[in-house]
């Protein structure tokens, strides 16, 4: 097993189609191995053999449960809905572009002994798919991409999507605030929830630090809610 150097756009090895696999050999079973390793290095989630200079239709792709899943002779037999989203590429470094592709789809393949099988996934797994297929047919995603972002706009947009995600986590934990009040739970209980709404939030606002976060955001608020408590619980312990 070893690293292998990937191609970077331009090289030939990217615009040629290739050539199907016929004997499932050690020599397979080597690049196989090469190709999960590259990949694991360098932090992405899908790789095809033309990627490393190899003309043969295999790829293997990571999927959202980290399960590597090798692809020989691979082909897209069926596909369903449509997504649209963000897609980069190995051999492409720094770039990325807005793709619609299918959200699930399915593909038949052979494993490295020569078995056929069947592998379906959606989102992300699903993306992966098309991308490394294309490149089994000499194509780049860039062919396809509907808009090719500067880095300026990705920084915008990854922008939004974290300030968007910071509103969806303060709502949660409003939410989860309400439900608790609503449910009559005990001051003792309203400093719990004050401290889970406080993680949230410290979360949030991208604070790293736990012992941060809660020194900002959750221990003024937590002692409060304890202290105003502490008559509560005297009775409590009384009875």
């Amino acid at each position: 097993m070893a690293l292998r150097k990937i191609a970077l756009e331009g090289e030939a090895c990217l615009s040629k189609v290739c050539r199907p696999v016929t004997d499932f050999n050690s020599r397979l079973h080597t690049l196989l191995d090469d190709l999960a390793d590259t990949l694991a290095d360098s932090g992405g989630v899908g790789l095809a053999a033309p990627q490393v200079g190899v003309l043969r239709r295999v790829c293997v792709v990571l999927d959202e449960e980290d399960q590597l899943i090798e692809l020989v002779n691979p082909e897209i037999i069926y596909t369903e809905g449509e997504q649209t989203g963000l897609e980069g590429c190995l051999s492409v470094p720094g770039k990325y572009g807005v793709v619609t592709r299918p959200e699930m789809v399915r593909v038949r393949a052979q494993d490295r002994d020569g078995q056929w099988f069947e592998v379906e996934d959606e989102g992300l797994t699903a993306r992966c798919f098309c991308h490394e297929l294309d490149h089994l047919d000499g194509h780049m995603y860039t062919e396809f991409a509907e808009k090719m972002l500067t880095q300026e706009e990705l920084d915008e947009l990854l922008k939004q999507e974290q300030e968007a995600e910071a509103v969806k986590k303060q709502a949660e934990a409003a939410r989860f605030a309400k439900e608790q009040e609503a449910a009559g739970i005990s001051a003792v209980g309203k400093a719990e929830a004050a401290a889970i709404q406080a993680k949230a939030l410290a979360e949030a606002e991208g604070i790293d630090k736990k012992a941060e976060a809660m020194k900002k955001y959750g221990e003024a608020a937590v002692i409060e809610m304890i202290m105003n408590a502490l008559p509560e619980i005297a009775k409590n312990v009384a009875e």
